[in-house]
């Protein structure tokens, strides 16, 4: 774990096959340096030395026989077993749940609009958000098997929205959505016009302004890590053989 120096430092695999609003999303809510993969072309880091990990979104399924996601599991879970902080968000939340032993499904609908949610209270990553929340969703794979020893953290009635296994969490809706992205990316969704439209019109100022309020998250994961970056830094300094004794 990467920790000489004054911000974290955060490997951000992007799965998103370059959309824009991806790459600033992430780097406006993430109080963190970022080094961006991207792991639709094969781009991973070949290390761990970081503080953290978070995976985006995309567009693919977990359960698709693509080139990049084996890898890409692959590195999650070995990122998960080497301690790291990891948050994955949406496509991320499925890659967790699955490098880490769960299991992902076609729902066979869509979960798409400003939704409520509700977490347990007592989770690190929701502290000071309402157990009760509206969160942008966008979806039609769900968990539905979480990995052994996981916790539900977050639910609703489409199912899992956020579990936490160790130091990793995954978190099924988008709360690094902007009212821009949330426009374009329904209107990118092959469904009726009607629904489309319905949706559209629901992202409006007040909406979003509700569910600004889950953004907390990356604030709560940010101080999550440098919790856990200045715990490893003690332990290490416990180890470290007495400069008398050498003498």
């Amino acid at each position: 774990m990467s920790t000489g120096h004054s911000r974290l430092r955060f490997a951000l695999l992007d799965a998103s096959h370059r959309d824009p609003n991806t790459r600033r999303n992430f780097r406006r809510e993430l109080d963190a340096d970022l080094s961006e993969f991207d792991a639709t072309a094969g781009e991973l880091p070949d290390h761990f030395d970081f503080d953290g990990v978070v995976v985006t979104g995309s567009r693919s399924s977990v359960y698709w026989d693509e080139d990049w996601i084996a890898p890409l599991l692959d590195y999650v879970r070995d990122a998960h077993d080497a301690g790291l902080p990891m948050l994955g968000v949406c496509y991320g939340h499925q890659v967790l749940a699955t490098a880490l032993g769960g299991r992902v499904e076609d729902m066979g609908e869509y979960e798409l609009g400003y939704r409520e949610v509700t977490h347990s209270g007592d989770d690190a990553l929701f502290e000071g958000i309402d157990e009760t929340f509206t969160a942008f969703t966008t979806h039609s794979d769900a968990v539905v098997e979480l990995p052994p020893g996981a916790e539900l953290v977050a639910e609703n009635d489409y199912g899992v929205h956020a579990f936490r296994k160790g130091h990793a969490w995954g978190v099924q809706f988008h709360p690094e959505y902007d009212p821009q992205t949330a426009e374009s990316v329904t209107r990118g969704k092959d469904l009726p016009e009607e629904r489309i439209e319905s949706v559209v019109a629901g992202i409006d100022a007040e909406n979003y302004e509700a569910a600004c309020e889950a953004k907390r998250l990356f604030d709560n994961f940010v101080a999550y890590t440098e919790r856990v970056a200045a715990e490893s830094d003690a332990d290490a300094d416990s180890d470290e053989p007495d400069a008398e004794l050498i003498a």
